[in-house]
């Protein structure tokens, strides 16, 4: 999503992409709208209320539900519009393998589906050298079963906010709107 224009579209019809779904909502409602993406919006709520707060460096936020999102949050920023839950692992686009989505639709047990997430994670780590991952998304309430399973030389932690964390930072991200006009 970059200014109210859908980039992508997994787990969405596809003939939302690169449409302007910030324009289409305020000529429907009749008001402005801010349109993000729903890992950037967790990754906002998580600095600001959440896991990250007060975490100085670069923090990446994952969402694991039916999908992977991801969220880029340098000294407390967020850097929006990133899409890593699409990187490709063994031939694969990784959200298909490691999602909380693909555990379920595989009925891989935890320990399985770990195996999964290590690759992943350790991938991301390979390639940006974060100082903390925090986990969210629908299955983040369940992390004692498969967050120990992780060998990472990066802390990792459950969101604080779990599977709400969206909907705070969406709300954060309507309130600071509307105060700025």
């Amino acid at each position: 999503m970059t200014h109210g224009v859908v980039r992508s579209a997994a787990n969405i019809d596809k003939r939302w992409i690169d449409f302007d779904a910030k324009q289409l909502f305020e000529e429907r409602l009749g008001r402005t709208v801010h349109v993000v993406n729903d890992a950037d919006a967790a990754g906002l709520a998580e600095v600001r209320y959440g896991a990250a707060k007060g975490k100085d460096g670069f923090v990446i936020l994952t969402t694991l539900g039916t999908g992977i999102g991801v969220a880029l949050i340098y000294n407390g920023v967020l850097i929006p519009n990133a899409e890593l839950g699409h990187l490709e692992l063994d031939c694969h686009d990784a959200e298909s393998r490691a999602s909380s989505g693909a555990r379920e639709a595989e009925d891989l047990s935890y320990e399985d589906w770990a195996v999964r997430l290590q690759h992943y994670y350790s991938h991301l780590e390979n390639l940006l050298w974060p100082d903390l991952f925090v986990v969210g998304g629908g299955i983040s309430k369940k992390s004692k079963k498969f967050l120990p399973l992780l060998d990472l030389r990066t802390p990792i932690i459950p969101a604080a906010l779990l599977n709400t964390a969206g909907i705070v930072g969406a709300a954060v991200l309507a309130a600071e709107d509307a105060t700025q006009r």
